[in-house]
């Protein structure tokens, strides 16, 4: 795996292990790389980069820096302006880009921000490419490497606002819908992010009444207290003004969770099983099967067992979902945490495309929510997550491995405990399921009590 770049990204502290000077030459390298890596035939000499970002206050260093290295490589820097990540992903494959970069730290605080790169199939870049950007970032902070020629003249770049990507992705979101939405209330919390404008234009240009809530971005305020992994907001709003639905969106509304009729969080997997319930009523669910990831609960896999649903397992993120479903020609993947891929409309998570898809469930069954997720009896699940100095030491350390295999191997058929290190954060996290909450915690605690002894932080 790339060292700076982990499954969704470069991600840390804004202005400080990721720098405007980082966004800079990562632009000068993809305008050089991309323009050497053309497929034949394409038509024109200048690459074309396309850029979006999320509210927090440092996207604008990061987009302009990003910008800045490509029209001084020679490229072309198309602005989206705040938009969602898959909203980035629509843009390269409609518009026919190089690439596409979202600056977006997710689901992370404001102070975070992140770069995502997007080849131009819309999927999330290749890792050999990412590991050439790396190489490219070390050799120029030691010295060691020249960097990318400055382009000069009429060679130089162009800046130009593409707002318009943004408008078709709204308008391919709602051309989804075969439903009217009159007459159903929906909340819907933006996180005081990507989303902030975009959700609710798509659902009231579907006749929904729309309650909106982390609407309000002030740079600073992204996922803080709202959002898909701050629940309680939505949970609250729905019981207390008595909605049809609610959906949360992450700060660049790739995911969603959502909130049924009683104020009761559906989560990824229990979405996962209802869209996988529908699409192989309609015969469209491919294999019969939905991609998975380690994380998911066992009460997933057992309502898709008695349902007839077949499932496979990648490791935690999109992107291995994606992959897995590229692979083998799956239909539907998704993760617990809201990542959905419904491969027939995106090549990423969409929290937007979730919710619109659930709503089309719940209106073309005349189910409530609730009634349609009820199969899926989920396990008690704990995770702890744990800094650490180094992941990959952590995940080969032999106490740490007999720890975890003396505490499966007692567990048993009655649950189970996973460790895996965090894709995006300097953490390893200790995941414990069970038959009750009480379980679930000792044996985590169990596992991280022998991680925080290596880290010298018990």
């Amino acid at each position: 795996m790339p060292k700076y770049f982990g499954t969704d990204g470069f991600r840390g502290r804004a202005g400080v292990t990721l720098t405007a000077r980082h966004a800079y030459h990562i632009g000068q390298f993809l305008a050089h790389h991309l323009r050497q890596d053309r497929p034949a035939g394409a038509d024109g000499a200048r690459v074309r980069a396309v850029i979006g970002k999320d509210t927090r206050r440092s996207c604008y260093m990061l987009e302009y820096a990003m910008a800045a290295g490509l029209t001084a490589a020679g490229a072309d820097a198309y602005m989206l302006h705040v938009v969602t990540t898959p909203g980035v992903s629509h843009a390269v494959t409609t518009d026919g880009f190089d690439v596409g970069i979202m600056i977006s730290a997710s689901h992370n605080p404001y102070d975070d921000n992140g770069i995502k790169l997007i080849n131009r199939r819309g999927e999330k870049m290749e890792d050999a490419t990412l590991e050439q950007i790396e190489a490219y970032l070390d050799g120029i902070a030691a010295g060691q490497v020249a960097p990318v020629p400055q382009a000069e003249g009429d060679a130089i770049g162009q800046i130009v606002d593409h707002a318009a990507g943004r408008n078709r992705y709204i308008a391919y979101l709602i051309s989804l819908a075969a439903f009217s939405y009159r007459g159903l209330h929906i909340a819907l919390d933006c996180a005081n992010g990507s989303a902030w404008m975009i959700a609710r234009h798509v659902f009231e240009s579907l006749g929904a009444t729309v309650h909106a809530i982390g609407i309000s971005p002030d740079g600073l305020n992204i996922n803080r207290g709202v959002g898909s992994t701050h629940i309680g907001h939505l949970r609250d709003y729905v019981k207390s003004h008595r909605v049809d639905l609610g959906f949360a969106f992450d700060g660049d509304a790739d995911r969603c969770i959502a909130v049924d009729e009683r104020g009761e969080v559906i989560d990824g997997d229990r979405i996962l099983y209802v869209l996988a319930c529908d699409m192989a009523r309609r015969g469209i669910l491919t294999g019969n099967t939905v991609v998975t990831t380690v994380m998911s609960n066992m009460g997933l896999y057992r309502a898709l067992d008695a349902a007839g649903i077949a499932h496979v397992q990648t490791a935690v993120g999109d992107r291995f979902i994606y992959e897995r479903m590229r692979q083998d020609g799956y239909a539907l993947g998704g993760e617990q945490s809201g990542h959905m891929i419904v491969r027939k409309y995106a090549t990423t998570g969409d929290g937007i495309l979730t919710a619109i898809l659930l709503t089309e469930t719940v209106l073309a069954s005349k189910l409530p929510l609730g009634k349609l997720a009820a199969p899926v009896h989920l396990f008690p699940q704990i995770t702890r997550n744990l800094p650490v100095r180094d992941k990959d030491a952590v995940m080969t350390d032999g106490a740490v491995l007999r720890k975890l295999a003396e505490l499966t191997e007692e567990l048993g058929d009655r649950g189970r405990i996973l460790l895996r290190k965090s894709g995006t954060e300097p953490m390893v996290r200790v995941m414990a399921e069970a038959t009750s909450e009480e379980e679930c915690r000792r044996y985590a605690d169990a596992l991280a009590e022998v991680i925080e002894m290596r880290e010298g932080t018990r």
